[in-house]
């Protein structure tokens, strides 16, 4: 087994093993907050239900679960679901990211390395190269993996014969996985944004594990500010716990909580600083639009991947932005966000 292989795996009732390089203190917080059960992890109901039910079918059967994609947003749980289908199947965990496997023998590397039964977890999957991604074809329908030996007119290939295994495939752009790798998975589970009562009891919970007495409003509120994701919420929930520390006394009440996220720039609907730029650029710099990716993403400093993946969804919920065939618009709504006077043409489009 290569060395970056094993120091990926993770087997049943064992933590995370430890990594090639140190965790920070946020990068163990983050992983101390994720619930380890389908019981502890709170909202997605419905995807919760179908992944018991797949799950208790497969452990019935003695089987690996059926290939997973799970898709949705960043932030909303993909690795902790992972993770919890590996341990509530008690199999190992094993975990990598598509940029990471640049070439062949990359993933040869990991699936030769697999227990039988293992969950491989790739993140970000739609980031596989397209010859890496053909490797995983024969892989995930037969089990098998073919290794060419040798180069020109001598080269030959060899079939090696992989154990059992189900690969769970994490992605926020659907649309870009290709249709053979996308038709591969047995089982695809989107992931929706939280409404605000299961944010807040993510905030109470994770106040609990950090040892931190939050009241109910001050949950509330920073669950109003967390753009409908956990990874959010928890970020908030550590900050506004620091300057509770410094500033409040220790406890988070509604009035510490608001000062702190006052102090991060985080507005009344979870609007941060680059949002409202994006969001600026938009009505003041192009007249409400609309304006293409790229030449937003160069008017605020942001990778258009970026503003794609991270920003947008979050905007497009809260209809303060629109996608035409033409570009990005901006809503009656975003105007009168930013204290503007929507124009007239806003006005009878929204």
């Amino acid at each position: 087994m290569s060395a970056k292989a094993s120091a990926a795996i993770r087997t049943p009732g064992v933590e995370r093993l430890q990594a090639p390089h140190a965790q920070t203190r946020e990068e163990e917080l983050e992983v101390t907050l994720r619930p380890r059960t389908l019981d502890d992890f709170v909202g997605q109901e419905r995807v919760k239900r179908q992944l018991a039910v797949f799950v208790e079918a497969a452990r019935a059967r003695g089987e690996p679960l059926d290939h997973l994609l799970l898709a949705g947003p960043p932030g909303l749980g993909k690795t902790s679901l992972a993770e919890i289908v590996a341990r509530e199947l008690g199999v190992a965990f094993v975990q990598t990211a598509g940029p990471a496997l640049e070439r062949k023998g990359d993933v040869a590397s990991y699936l030769t390395a697999l227990e039988p039964r293992s969950v491989f977890f790739v993140d970000e999957i739609h980031r596989l190269p397209r010859a890496v991604e053909e490797t995983f074809y024969p892989a995930m329908e037969d089990r098998r993996l073919p290794i060419t030996v040798g180069q020109g007119a001598g080269a030959r290939v060899i079939t090696l014969d992989l154990p059992p295994f189900t690969l769970v495939g994490a992605t926020t752009r659907t649309g870009l996985l290709t249709t053979p790798l996308r038709d591969r998975f047995g089982v695809t589970i989107r992931l929706e944004l939280y409404p605000e009562e299961e944010l807040a009891r993510i905030v109470h919970r994770s106040a609990r594990i950090l040892g931190v007495a939050i009241a109910d409003q001050a949950a509330a509120e920073i669950a109003r500010r967390s753009r409908g994701t956990p990874r959010v919420a928890n970020r908030l929930l550590r900050r506004v716990r620091d300057y509770a520390e410094v500033v409040g006394g220790g406890e988070i009440d509604l009035a510490v909580a608001r000062a702190a996220l006052e102090l991060l720039e985080i507005d009344e609907v979870g609007l941060d600083r680059t949002d409202r730029a994006i969001l600026a650029a938009i009505c003041r710099d192009f007249g409400g639009g609309p304006v293409g990716l790229s030449t937003l993403a160069a008017a605020v400093g942001e990778e258009p991947d970026t503003i794609e993946d991270v920003y947008e969804p979050y905007l497009l919920q809260r209809g303060l932005l629109a996608r035409t065939p033409r570009g990005r618009v901006a809503t009656e709504r975003a105007f009168r966000h930013l204290g503007a006077t929507p124009p007239a043409r806003a006005r009878a489009l929204f």
